[in-house]
């Protein structure tokens, strides 16, 4: 293999076994759900808010740091106890630390949000949204390294290719197809379309992510996660399709999954909520 070909591959080993690890852990944490899987996702929210922080030149040791990660992780435990109303006041009152970590604490709120109220169903439609952001990822990479071409967003990230996006969205789409059948709620129909938007969701937000790092020049946004870098790193995909995933589940008939639903259902959804 040539030098270059090496290069392209070296982060692969590490990338595994974080992932390996980190799905090991996510998978242990949703099954069970109640407690274990309320204490990751506060876990997570709180890390990713330590990161931001870190980021932005707000130092952890001091009370502004310390409390920015309590932010993300009240938030959370709002949600977790059932206060569903109160994010937005998470969220908007955030914006006391400064336009910048503002944003990126309501990222973090809505994310945590959503991923605590899907599980509120059960864990398959957490697993649903997991696995296609996964799969998406990965797919995505071993295209874009298998096959290249010209690149997605050259001035945003220069090693995401075009081939690669669309390896993501078909990757995406397998995956959904065989959560949906897995899970034996139906919706087949429904999965592959849902999966792909969750896909193109995931891609945006890992665009969005990589933009804010060039922006800052950092190369990572934290070393938690070898071969991922930091939470914010691997999860900048699923703050994006998490909320997204939910905003479908508020519109989905009861009983029905989130990806069983149709463009029906979001319409009659809308009428139902807008004024006249």
């Amino acid at each position: 293999m040539s030098a270059d070909g090496q290069s392209a591959w070296r982060d692969l080993r590490p990338r595994l076994i974080s992932a390996v690890v980190l799905i090991s852990v996510a998978a242990v944490c949703i099954g069970a759900g109640g407690l274990p899987y309320a204490a990751l996702v506060l876990a997570a929210m709180g890390g990713m808010a330590s990161e931001a922080a870190t980021l932005f030149d707000l130092s952890l040791r001091r009370w502004r740091g310390v409390l920015y990660c309590l932010w993300g992780v009240c938030a959370g435990l709002s949600a977790a106890s059932g206060h569903w109303a109160y994010f937005p006041a998470f969220c908007f009152s955030a914006f006391v630390f400064g336009p910048a970590l503002w944003a990126i604490m309501c990222v973090i709120v809505l994310a945590g949000t959503a991923l605590l109220w899907l599980h509120q169903t059960g864990a398959w439609p957490v697993v649903f949204v997991v696995a296609v952001v996964v799969a998406s990822d990965s797919a995505a990479y071993v295209t874009g390294r298998l096959v290249g071409g010209p690149k997605l967003a050259p001035r945003i990230s220069p090693g995401k290719t075009r081939s690669g996006a669309v390896g993501g969205l078909l990757g995406a789409m397998l995956a959904g197809l065989g959560v949906a059948a897995l899970s034996g709620l139906g919706g087949l129909s429904g999965a592959a379309l849902w999966a792909m938007v969750l896909g193109v969701a995931s891609q945006s937000g890992d665009l969005a992510e990589s933009a804010m790092k060039r922006a800052l020049g950092v190369k990572d946004s934290g070393t938690l996660l070898p071969g991922h870098g930091g939470l914010l790193d691997r999860f900048d995909g699923l703050v994006v399709a998490a909320p997204v995933a939910a905003a479908l589940s508020i519109c989905a008939v009861a009983g029905q999954p989130f990806w069983a639903i149709s463009l029906g259902d979001i319409v009659s959804s809308l009428v139902r909520v807008l004024p006249g």
